[in-house]
C-alpha cells in the first residue's frame, strides 16, 4: 500500500461513521434486540465493511465491545486448542482485554475466524453454554471455510454483507434527496430530474459499492483519482488471496476465470463459455475454480431457465449460466473503463455498456431480496431475457436496457408464451405503462414494488 493509501486509510474509520449509511446496521441493531439470540457471523468479500459494521455496532449498542482479530493476533488462536469450554474461554478474554464480559453489555467480535477452525466450531457452544452473550464473527474466507461442511448449522445465524448500493451510493454522496424522491413513485416529479439521476447512476458505474473507494469518492470531491488506486489495491488483496489460500492446482484457472470474465460479459451473449478461457477448455477442467471464487463471494453464477414454475431453481439447465461480479465499480476497473469513457459516452463504451447495466441491476435485484434470480432462454435459443426471479410469490420476468433503447423482443417472445404474466422492462426511458410491461427507470428499480 502506498503511504497515500495508508494515511487515507488512517482517517477512513472516523470518515465512515460521518458519511455512511449502511443498510446492515439496521439488521445488526435487530439482531441485538432478538430474544432468541445466536452467534451471528457476516459473510461477504474482503473489504465490504464487515469490520466497520461490527465496531460500529459495539460503539452504538454496546456498554463495550471486544474486538479479536484471529489473523493479525495468533496468540488468541490457542483459546480454542484445549478444549471448547466456553467459560474458560471466556474468562481467559476476560484477563487479556482486562474487561468483564457481561450478556446484554458486552458486545464480544472474533474477525478472520476462519483461521481457527475450533473457533467456529466454539460458536454452537456459545450458543448453548451463553445464550446471553453477543457474539458476532467474520472473516474474508468463510464462504470457502463453510463450504468444506466443517462448520455446525443451526447454531448461529447468518448476514451477508454486500457492496455499498445505489441508495447506500447516494446517502454517502451527499443526494439522499434524490433517493427520497425515488421512495415516493411521483415518476412526474422524477423525471425533471433524470439527468442527474443518470449522472450518479454512471458514477456509481464506476465507484460501484467497496466503501473505501464510495468513501474517497464522497470526501474529494467526485475526484476518481483516489477511487482507482483503491479499486486497484483491493484487486491485488484478492490475487493474493489466491495464491494464499486456494488449492495450488486451482490457482492458474482461479485466475483465468476472474480475469476472463470481463470478456465473458462483453459478449452479446453472455453466456459463460469455456473455450474463451483456453483452446477446447471443458467444464470439468475449470468448474472446481468457478465454484471457488462462488464460495469465496467474488462472482454470481446466473443459470438459465425454460420453464416458469415454482421453485425457479428446480428447473435451471446447469450447463448454462453466466458470471457476473459482485460490484460494479470493480468490474468497471477489470475492463479498464474510464472516467471519460462513461461519463461522456465514448464510443469504447458502447461495447461494454449492456455488461455493466446487466451487473448494476443483479446488485439492485440482489438488494431488494429477490429470489433465485436466473436468465430465460426458449426452448429453440432466438430469445433470451435478462433475469427471471421471484418475490413473494410471483415470477418477475424483467428485460434490460443499457439506454432509451424501447425495442423488447426478447420480452415479447416471452409475453406471447406466458401471457399470464406480466413483464418489466428497466432502460433510461421514463416510468411508463403500456398494459402487458411496465417500463421502470434503471436507477429506480430497486425502489418499485415488486
Amino acid at each position: 500500500m502506498s503511504f497515500e493509501l495508508m494515511i487515507f486509510s488512517i482517517f477512513a474509520n472516523e470518515l465512515i461513521h460521518r458519511f455512511m449509511f449502511r443498510k446492515a446496521e439496521i439488521a445488526l441493531a435487530d439482531w441485538k434486540n432478538r430474544k432468541l439470540l445466536k452467534p451471528l457471523i457476516l459473510t461477504g468479500a474482503r473489504q465490504v465493511g464487515k469490520t466497520w459494521l461490527m465496531k460500529n455496532l459495539g460503539k452504538q449498542h454496546f456498554e463495550h465491545s471486544i474486538y479479536i482479530n484471529l489473523e493479525k493476533e495468533p496468540s488468541y488462536r490457542n483459546l480454542f486448542e484445549a478444549d471448547l469450554n466456553i467459560e474458560r474461554i471466556i474468562q481467559t478474554i476476560s484477563l487479556l482485554q482486562n474487561q468483564k464480559v457481561e450478556d446484554g453489555k458486552t458486545l464480544l467480535i472474533f474477525d478472520e475466524i476462519q483461521e481457527a477452525p475450533n473457533a467456529l466450531t466454539s460458536l454452537k457452544y456459545f450458543a448453548e453454554d451463553r445464550p446471553g452473550l453477543h457474539v458476532l464473527a467474520a472473516g474474508s474466507l468463510l464462504g470457502v471455510t463453510l463450504d468444506t461442511g466443517s462448520f455446525p448449522v443451526g447454531k448461529v445465524d447468518f448476514l451477508k454483507i454486500l457492496p455499498m448500493s445505489f441508495e447506500e451510493f447516494l446517502k454517502a454522496t451527499r443526494q439522499s434527496a434524490l433517493w427520497e424522491l425515488l421512495l415516493q413513485q411521483d415518476y412526474t416529479i422524477v423525471c425533471s430530474f433524470r439527468d442527474k439521476y443518470i449522472h450518479a447512476l454512471r458514477n456509481y458505474y464506476l465507484v460501484g459499492g467497496m466503501p473505501e473507494a464510495v468513501l474517497a469518492f464522497a470526501s474529494d470531491g467526485g475526484s476518481f483519482y483516489q477511487v482507482k488506486r483503491i479499486q486497484e489495491a483491493i484487486l491485488n488483496s484478492y490475487m493474493q488471496d489466491f495464491a494464499k489460500h486456494a488449492p495450488a492446482v486451482l490457482i492458474p484457472k482461479i485466475i483465468a476465470v476472474w480475469h476472463g470474465m470481463v470478456s465473458q460479459l462483453a459478449k452479446e451473449n453472455k453466456k459463460f463459455v469455456y473455450g474463451l478461457l483456453k483452446s477446447g477448455a471443458r467444464a470439468r477442467e475449470y468448474e472446481d475454480a468457478i465454484d471457488w471464487l462462488v464460495n469465496y463471494g467474488l462472482v454470481h453464477k446466473i443459470y438459465a431457465v425454460q420453464k416458469m414454475a415454482f421453485p425457479l431453481h428446480a428447473y435451471k439447465d446447469l450447463k448454462s449460466f453466466k458470471l457476473f461480479a459482485f460490484d460494479v465499480g470493480l468490474l468497471s476497473h477489470l475492463a479498464h473503463m474510464s472516467p471519460v469513457t462513461i461519463l461522456e459516452n465514448a464510443i469504447f463504451f458502447e461495447e461494454f455498456k449492456g455488461a455493466l447495466t446487466e451487473q448494476y441491476v443483479l446488485q439492485e435485484l440482489i438488494v431488494a431480496e429477490a429470489k433465485n434470480i436466473s436468465y430465460w432462454v426458449n426452448d429453440i435459443g432466438t430469445a433470451e431475457l435478462d433475469f427471471v426471479f421471484e418475490k413473494n410469490g410471483v415470477i418477475y420476468p424483467l428485460e434490460v436496457k443499457a439506454t432509451e433503447n424501447l425495442q423488447a423482443k426478447s420480452l415479447k417472445v416471452f409475453h406471447e408464451k406466458h401471457k399470464e404474466i406480466h413483464c418489466y422492462r428497466t432502460s433510461l426511458s421514463n416510468y411508463r405503462e403500456e398494459g402487458w410491461m411496465t417500463n421502470v427507470p434503471l436507477y429506480a428499480i430497486s425502489t418499485f414494488p415488486m
